[in-house]
């Protein structure tokens, strides 16, 4: 047990307005490299299930907290979700998404200082092709030097 003389672990992340999209999650302490930060955690539902829920609500709109998981499982943040649902994509990223065990999480791939937004490539892939007009649906606000202008990751 600790004794009250112990300083107990504070915050680390913070989720608030962000100038990529909507709302951020940021760091409230520095996070070295390497640190696992938190699980994308929502409701474990088929792909089937998320077209019939927001195939039609999202069809001109590429903003879901949807996470395929693998060709079974899909974790809809909507539901039972936590901070993670708010980290935004990057091209440029400071942490990366990990699947282990059927489950993702969130972990640092650089230092990040305190204030700044955490953020991962979501480097989506869709069925159909990436035209240009797709790539301007799913356009990417991130402003880095890198910026590839979509959040769609190759398909090759």
């Amino acid at each position: 047990m600790a004794s009250s003389t112990e300083k107990k672990p504070g915050r680390r992340i913070i989720v608030r307005r962000s100038g990529i999209h909507g709302k951020g999650v940021f760091a409230l302490t520095d996070i070295p490299k390497g640190t696992r930060l938190m699980e994308y955690m929502g409701e474990r539902i088929t792909h089937k299930e998320a077209d019939r829920r927001y195939a039609a609500e999202h069809e001109h709109s590429p903003h879901t907290m949807l996470f395929a998981v693998d060709d079974k499982v899909v974790i809809d943040a909507t539901k039972w979700g936590n901070s993670s649902r708010f980290i935004n994509h990057s091209c440029s990223p400071n942490c990366e998404a990990d699947e282990i065990d059927g489950r993702i999480f969130i972990s640092s791939i650089k230092a990040v200082t305190a204030g700044t937004e955490l953020t991962y490539d979501y480097n989506l892939i869709l069925e159909e092709r990436h035209t240009p007009a797709v790539k301007r649906a799913h356009a990417c606000f991130c402003g880095t030097r890198k910026c590839r202008g979509t959040m769609l990751g190759s398909k090759r």
